[in-house]
């Protein structure tokens, strides 16, 4: 049986149950440097838990994803939140589950503008890194020290997402 998922697009609301969009949001502007510089504060929070744990920078280069994709696998961070923040200004697909009893539900998937990032709150289901059309750079905020902070799930049956009309 094919299971196709819908596109969303990425919206706070719709993504709030996995973390949070990454977007200038009027509402959090401050004008900072004399005036010459707005900030938008606080947008989402980094997460390394447990002792030795720390955040670190990274980019990840993303190789596009042929369509139409089978989802067959999600993965999570138990001890940190991963944050996902397109530095080449393309479209990227984020696919993310809730928890059912220690495995992921149904997949969700959201369209990603060019200027829209994530951050998963740590121990949520999601897919790895969905580049669409070209190869793309994203600024990637995770957790790095002791411990395993990856937790891979596959299920029995995949799930298919068509090619994204962006």
């Amino acid at each position: 049986m094919t299971r196709i998922l819908p596109i969303h697009p990425l919206t706070r609301s719709a993504f709030a149950p996995f973390g949070d969009v990454i977007e200038a949001d009027p509402s959090t502007m401050r004008l900072i440097n004399g005036g010459t510089t707005e900030r938008f504060h606080a947008l989402a929070y980094a997460e390394a838990l447990g002792e030795g744990a720390s955040v670190i920078l990274n980019i990840f280069r993303g190789q596009p994803r042929a369509f139409p994709y089978s989802v067959n696998m999600m993965e999570r961070h138990p001890f940190g939140s991963q944050s996902f923040s397109p530095l080449s200004g393309r479209l990227f697909l984020v696919v993310v589950a809730e928890d059912e009893g220690g495995k992921p539900g149904v997949p969700q998937v959201f369209l990603a503008g060019a200027h829209q990032g994530v951050n998963y709150r740590a121990n949520v289901w999601h897919h790895p890194l969905m580049s669409l059309k070209e190869i793309s750079d994203f600024l990637v905020v995770d957790r790095t020290g002791p411990g395993n902070n990856l937790e891979e799930y596959f299920y029995s049956e995949p799930f298919i997402i068509e090619e994204p009309n962006a």
